[in-house]
């Protein structure tokens, strides 16, 4: 059996019971190990050896390209949804002093790593990366120019907050090299943007879009919420209905995970405004059925992407990818992670810059690489951390496949783990072949749960209540 074609159909909804048994809390995947288990013991060592070993062709190909990510941590206002690492200012003062660190950061990276690295993606994040200036977006791509290898091969993607936007901005963007532009609409309901401290009407969003094709970007990506306060299925309908009429290349569908325990912001969300486990699942159901029949294809989980996209060709083709910025048409290359509270990958090591703007400036005005944490993966983290993006990724693991590039027997090695799944294939969510594990149509909307089983460090974990429930 091949792996689910981007062709099918809508996947039945969970049934109620279904979703109590299996909609657990648990992690994105968006790397394996995930970041909470980073340690303090891999810090500025650590990395320095993981530079060193890519500068001289040791554990990692110093000749393969890079994908950076651009941590831009500033935000106007708060969105009460958010569990972004940011920094809630008007004061665009302050974004000179950040420049000056990051600028010293990529000082200090790339004097290891050495100059004129070939990049295959550059992609802002944040917070706001547009809260920067036209001046400040030039000097951030100048700098970042000055070390890499940026020409037309390179996806240069930036995350834009329709509030703070014009069309003059992302002509400037377009003008910069970014190829690539996301918006973050969340959902269009009046009533649900102020629960959340989010206005930006539909008219606003449908003019920058409508920009951006004009202007040239060769994908435009719109980030959608379910889940949040106010919303209804019927309401979210509507929502997912005028993203149809605008028709981005790429559409994001998060679930929203209400954890104020962990993120300051959600506590000024009222809980008894939330819509209820069968509702949010209703909201996806519905919302998967609206875009495959808008001609989308539904890439896995949280993502959907028009035929021609490049998203939606990698999947066709096998060669879909997830990391630190979801899935993604790059082969699995090192990762570079600048400013504040970034994460990178290099080899078999993770890392993470500190969290604070006060620890990122002290440490770089001493010359030090502000890591915090990290991990260098074992043996047994490489190879469950390739069974999980299988699953994530394809939906499928081929155990030849596994066994070949590993060395195991699969039936063996997960001995327990395929046990711990025969629940899964009663309840219709994955099949156990005999040599392969696909998840069905239905499983998709919990795979989260279906790799966890291979998530060593998750087995048994009390605290698995930090993370966000599957759906």
């Amino acid at each position: 059996m091949n792996a689910q074609s981007v062709a099918d159909p809508a996947p039945p909804v969970l049934s109620e019971a279904l979703l109590r048994r299996f909609d657990a809390p648990g992690p994105r995947y968006t790397s394996y190990p995930t970041a909470d288990r980073f340690v303090e013991a891999f810090g500025v060592d650590s990395m320095r050896v993981a530079l060193e070993q890519r500068a001289h062709g040791g554990l990692t190909d110093a000749r393969a390209p890079l994908s950076v990510y651009v941590h831009i941590p500033f935000c106007e206002s708060v969105c009460y949804y958010c569990a972004c690492n940011k920094v809630i200012t008007r004061h665009h003062e302050r974004a000179a002093e950040y420049l000056d660190a990051l600028d010293a950061e990529i000082d200090l990276v790339f004097g290891v790593l050495g100059l004129r690295q070939p990049a295959s993606q550059l992609h802002f994040g944040g917070g706001t990366p547009t809260f920067l200036s036209d001046a400040e977006l030039a000097r951030v791509v100048g700098s970042l120019r000055r070390v890499l290898v940026i020409d037309a091969t390179t996806e240069m993607s930036i995350e834009v907050d329709p509030r703070t936007v014009s069309v003059e901005r992302l002509a400037h963007c377009r003008s910069l090299g970014f190829n690539r532009i996301s918006f973050g609409v969340q959902d269009f309901d009046p009533q649900v943007q102020q629960a959340v401290h989010r206005i930006q009407p539909y008219d606003s969003v449908r003019e920058l879009m409508h920009c951006a094709r004009d202007l040239g970007f060769e994908s435009i990506n719109a980030d959608l919420i379910y889940g949040l306060p106010k919303q209804t299925p019927q309401s979210f309908a509507r929502t997912v209905a005028q993203i149809g009429e605008l028709r981005p290349d790429r559409i994001a569908l998060y679930a929203y995970a209400h954890l104020p325990q962990r993120f300051k912001p959600q506590r000024r969300i009222a809980v008894e405004f939330l819509p209820n486990a069968a509702q949010r699942v209703a909201m996806l159901g519905g919302a998967i059925d609206s875009f495959l029949g808008f001609g989308y294809d539904y890439i896995g989980m949280d993502h959907f992407a028009l035929p021609d996209d490049a998203l939606a060709v990698a999947k066709r083709q096998g060669r879909l990818h997830r990391n630190f910025q979801g899935y993604s048409t790059q082969p699995d290359c090192d990762l570079i992670g600048l400013g504040v509270s970034s994460i990178g990958k290099l080899g078999a090591t993770y890392y993470q810059n500190v969290k604070t703007l006060p620890e990122y400036y002290d440490t770089l005005r001493l010359g030090q690489l502000p890591v915090q944490r990290g991990i260098a993966l074992s043996r047994d983290d490489v190879l469950r951390r390739a069974v999980i993006m299988a699953l994530m990724c394809q939906g499928r693991v081929e155990f030849e496949s596994i066994e070949l590039a590993h060395l195991i027997r699969m039936r063996e090695y997960f001995a327990s783990e395929l046990e711990r799944l025969l629940p899964m294939a009663e309840a219709g969510l994955v099949q156990i072949e005999p040599g392969a594990i696909q998840v069905t149509a239905t499983g998709w909307y919990v795979v989260r749960a279906v790799a966890a089983v291979f998530d060593r460090a998750l087995q048994g974990d009390k605290l698995r209540e930090r993370f966000s429930r599957v759906i």
